[in-house]
């Protein structure tokens, strides 16, 4: 497929596709949270 024949390409292109959807779920999760002295903790 695209002419990539090698597993570590692949690997690579997978791995840096998981960690960017990743890195997007985890910002949205976390979008308006702010720090602990924000919200008055401890």
């Amino acid at each position: 497929m695209f002419g990539i024949t090698d597993p570590a390409i692949w690997s690579g292109y997978l791995l840096a596709l998981g960690l960017t959807l990743a890195c997007i779920v985890y910002g949205l999760l976390n979008w308006n949270k702010g720090t602990e002295a924000e919200r008055g903790g401890s």
